[in-house]
C-alpha cells in the first residue's frame, strides 16, 4: 500500500486527476437508484459522496455510437457514428477526444479495458475499435470468462453477444477479465501516487453486457425464487407507430421468453451488476489509501441503459426510458456531499465540458454540452430536455414527459408519455385531443433539436459520411472445450 506523508498530500492536491469507470449495458438497477432488489454497496457508498442524477440519458441506445458521443462530446449525428465498428478517424479524422484533451496538457492517459467500442465478448483481449490518438497506455485483458465461453447457455447456441446468454461460473474474481481490469486500476493509481504525475485513468468494464456471467457467489445475492419478472401491458403494442413496434421486436427468440427463463435471464444479470460493483469497491479503496481520493474527479456511468423484459423487450435499441436512462454519478474531491439531481435531464454528452473544466482545460471546440457541476444562474437558458437519436427515431426526455417521432418529421408516427401519471411508457397519449397544447409544444421542441443536432460545433474538424463499419470476423463455427487444448 502506497501511503502519503502530509507535504506529499499537499503535493498531489495542487493536481487535478480524473478516474473513468464505465460500465458495459447497465441500467439503473442499483441500491442508489432505488431499487431494493439490488446488491450495489460500493456503487451505493459512490453516491453518497456525490452528485447522482436521476434523469442522465445517453444519445444513442447502442455501444459504438454512445461511447464515441460522451468520448468526443458530439451528438451521434455530427459525429457521423450511428453504428458499431465504426473507427473514430475514419469518420472524425480531427476531432480532440477527451482523453486527448488531457494528453495534450501532460497528463498521462490510460485505457484499461473497454471505453470506445468492442464486440463483446468476441474480442475480449484485442483492442476492438480504439482510438490510438486518445491514449498514452492500453491494456486489453483476458479472462476466464473469456476462456469459458463453450460453457455459456444461450437462447442461440454459440450466440453470446447480441443475444441472452448467462453462466454462473466458479474461480476468484482476479481470474475475470473485469477483475483484471480493477487489479490493473489499481496497479495504476498506486504507481501515480508514487510517480506524483497527473493522470487521467480509464477503466471499461465488460459486464453486465451479455454473457451475464460472474462468479457464483455472486448468483448467490439474488435467489432465483425472489427475481421478479416485469409484467407488461401487451395492449400497449398496438398504440405503438410501426417503427416502434419494430425495436421491441427485432428479435423473435426473445419475445415472450418463459417465465422460469426469464427469471434465470434476470438473475444473472443482476450477478452480473453485483459483480462489476465489487469492482469498482476494488478501484475505490485504491483510491483512498494512496491519498488519490483527495483530489481526483471520479465519474462512473454505462453506455446506454437495458431492459429486461419491460414492453416485452430485452437488451437494448429502442426509445423507450429502459434503453435511454443510465447511472451518472460524479464524486467531485472538492465538494463531498450527497445530491440527488431528480428533475433536471441531463445527456452524457454534458461530461466532455464538465470534467474539462473541472480539471480547468478549455476545449478546442464548441461542444453541445454543458458542465454540469456549474450551477445554474438565472440567465442561463432552460434546456428542454434529454435527446436520444436511434436509427428513424429520436426523442426528448424533458422532467416529466417523453415525446418520439418516427421518420424526419414524425411523418411515421409520434409516441407521447406523461410519467407522472404513467412512468412505464405503456398509455401512448400522442393521437388524444386533450394533449393537443402540450404535443404540438414538444414536436417543435424536439424538431428544432434534431436541426441543431445536425449542425457540426467548430474547432472539431470535418466529419466524413462515408465512414464505414469493419467487417466482422468470423467466429468459430464450434468451440472446442478447454481440455482438446492441452498437450
Amino acid at each position: 500500500m502506497v501511503s502519503c506523508t502530509p507535504s506529499e498530500k499537499e503535493h498531489l492536491n495542487a493536481t487535478r486527476n480524473v478516474l473513468l469507470l464505465v460500465a458495459d449495458d447497465l441500467n439503473c438497477m442499483l441500491g442508489c437508484y432505488g431499487d431494493s432488489l439490488a446488491s450495489t454497496p460500493n456503487l451505493d457508498a459512490l453516491a453518497s459522496e456525490g452528485i447522482r442524477f436521476d434523469q442522465a440519458h445517453c444519445q444513442y441506445p447502442l455501444c459504438g455510437p454512445s461511447r464515441t458521443s460522451f468520448l468526443t462530446g458530439l451528438y451521434p449525428s455530427q459525429s457521423g457514428v450511428r453504428e458499431n465498428r465504426i473507427m473514430l478517424r475514419d469518420a472524425m479524422p480531427e476531432v480532440v477526444t477527451l482523453p486527448q484533451l488531457f494528453r495534450q496538457h501532460g497528463y498521462h492517459v490510460t485505457r484499461i479495458g473497454k471505453l470506445f467500442h468492442y464486440d463483446n465478448p468476441g474480442e475480449i483481449g484485442t483492442a476492438g475499435q480504439d482510438d490510438n490518438p486518445s491514449w498514452d497506455e492500453t491494456h486489453n485483458p483476458s479472462g476466464r470468462d473469456k476462456r469459458e465461453e463453450h460453457l455459456i447457455h444461450s437462447l442461440v447456441e454459440g450466440k453470446f453477444g447480441g443475444t441472452l446468454s448467462w453462466l454462473r461460473s466458479d474461480g476468484d474474481e482476479e481470474e475475470y477479465t473485469d477483475g483484471m481490469v480493477a487489479s490493473l486500476t489499481v496497479e495504476k493509481l498506486r504507481a501515480h501516487a508514487e510517480s506524483k504525475q497527473p493522470f487521467f485513468l480509464a477503466a471499461g468494464f465488460f459486464r453486465p453486457h451479455t454473457p451475464f456471467l460472474a462468479p457464483a457467489t455472486f448468483f448467490d445475492r439474488h435467489l432465483l425464487e425472489a427475481v421478479e419478472v416485469p409484467d407488461y401491458a401487451d395492449s400497449s403494442l398496438s398504440q405503438l407507430p410501426l417503427l416502434a413496434q419494430r425495436s421491441i421486436r427485432m428479435k423473435p427468440v426473445q419475445v415472450d421468453l418463459a417465465h422460469d427463463t426469464a427469471q434465470m435471464v434476470i438473475q444473472a444479470y443482476r450477478a452480473s451488476v453485483s459483480f462489476v460493483d465489487s469492482q469498482v469497491g476494488k478501484v475505490l479503496r485504491a483510491l483512498k489509501e494512496t491519498g488519490l481520493d483527495d483530489n481526483t474527479l471520479v465519474v462512473f456511468l454505462s453506455d446506454h441503459g437495458y431492459h429486461l423484459g419491460e414492453h416485452g423487450h430485452w437488451q437494448k435499441q429502442t426509445l423507450f426510458e429502459e434503453a435511454t436512462r443510465v447511472p451518472f454519478i460524479l464524486r467531485n474531491p472538492d465538494n463531498l456531499s450527497s445530491v440527488v439531481t431528480e428533475f433536471a435531464p441531463v445527456e452524457l454528452v454534458d461530461l466532455y465540458p464538465t470534467v474539462a473544466a473541472w480539471a480547468g482545460l478549455v476545449s478546442p471546440a464548441q461542444l453541445p454540452g454543458r458542465n454540469v457541476l456549474r450551477p445554474r444562474e438565472a440567465e442561463d437558458q432552460v434546456l428542454p430536455g434529454a435527446y436520444t437519436e436511434w436509427r428513424r427515431g429520436a426523442s426528448l426526455r424533458t422532467a416529466r414527459h417523453r415525446i418520439t417521432r418516427w421518420g424526419n418529421e414524425g411523418e411515421l408516427g409520434w409516441e407521447l408519455y406523461d410519467h407522472l401519471t404513467d412512468p412505464a411508457e405503456l398509455n401512448n397519449l400522442a393521437d388524444q385531443l386533450d394533449m393537443g397544447t402540450i404535443l404540438d409544444s414538444l414536436q417543435q421542441a424536439l424538431l428544432q433539436i434534431d436541426a441543431t443536432h445536425k449542425v457540426l460545433p467548430d474547432g472539431v474538424g470535418q466529419m466524413n459520411p462515408m465512414a464505414k463499419p469493419l467487417p466482422r470476423v468470423a467466429p468459430l463455427l464450434k468451440r472446442p472445450p478447454l481440455e482438446s487444448s492441452e498437450p
